[in-house]
């Protein structure tokens, strides 16, 4: 997220901030789920379209008047770019969900730090060590465990995923880049409403009329959507990153359970081995990058 006022954290606050970073990967998830569930009776653009639509909806009422103020930027083309980005991830890991199982799709998407560290020093001219890119190089490692070239296709199908994770890491990037200069909020609006312009122009070539649970599952992407955003925001007032950020990857254990429980699915042997080397270079990664900052 964008730049946020964060306070030192005691053990209470920590908490805090831990168990809000927990509701953060739950309600994420469950957006998640809901759009593999949706994408199996609509064309992605659609659920793509339901979950900004329904999610600027929800920023508006919140706002209220508030709304032109939040809208204020001094980086307009790069909030765009960030909220372009951010459009690219959700449409292409939506359409991953459509073919592969949760589990393994939420993995790959793991690969987005380690991506943004592969970046960061072309991009934000930030010194990479050697320890950090032998990181990089082992969770890509970890990502073609998962996906196994030249095994059968869902190594096509996963390419979707993985192309979601390198668009959601320019995400990040411009994220960090905006962090400089506009509040969080506006960074949330900002996506939110270019994310439901953006798919509100291509979703008539798509539409497929809903039905009401349909309708109703799609009013629920924009509220998970919401509030798992809101939610993050939270665990960063709450607590330093530096504690909370690792509890992110709780999404993998929602994940696997939903896939579980409504779709059926268990990663099998591989996909287990491929998504631990991801969390635990992308965790150290983390750890090196803070080490740095501390030690700066």
């Amino acid at each position: 997220m964008a730049s946020l006022d964060l306070s030192p954290a005691g053990p209470a606050a920590a908490r805090r901030g831990i168990l809000w970073m927990l509701l953060t990967t739950l309600f994420f998830v469950s957006m998640d789920a809901l759009a593999k569930h949706l994408s199996q009776s609509y064309p992605v653009p659609q659920v793509v379209w339901a979950r900004y639509v329904f999610h600027v909806l929800l920023l508006a009422l919140l706002l209220g008047g508030r709304v032109r103020g939040v809208m204020r930027t001094g980086r307009l083309g790069l909030q765009l770019l960030r909220s372009l980005f951010l459009l690219g991830a959700t449409g292409a890991f939506f359409t991953a969900l459509s073919f592969i199982p949760l589990a393994e799709a939420s993995a790959i998407m793991f690969v987005a730090p380690i991506l943004v560290t592969a970046l960061s020093m072309p991009l934000l001219r930030e010194h990479v060590g050697p320890r950090r890119w032998a990181s990089v190089v082992v969770g890509f490692g970890g990502a073609l465990i998962i996906i196994r070239p030249g095994g059968d296709a869902m190594e096509l199908t996963a390419l979707f995923a993985l192309g979601g994770a390198t668009s959601y890491a320019f995400y990040q990037i411009t994220t960090r880049l905006l962090s400089r200069s506009d509040g969080a909020l506006t960074t949330l609006a900002y996506s939110a409403l270019v994310g439901a312009l953006a798919s509100s122009a291509v979703v008539p070539f798509f539409w497929v009329q809903p039905d009401l649970a349909g309708w109703v599952g799609m009013v629920g992407l924009g509220l998970f959507g919401g509030i798992g955003h809101f939610a993050l925001i939270k665990a960063f007032q709450a607590a330093p990153a530096a504690t909370v950020t690792p509890f992110g990857y709780a999404a993998l254990i929602w994940a696997t359970l939903y896939g579980f429980v409504l779709f059926g699915d268990l990663p099998d042997l591989w996909t287990v081995v491929g998504a631990a080397i991801i969390a635990t270079s992308g965790l150290y990664i983390f750890h090196r990058e803070h080490a740095a900052r501390r030690s700066g």
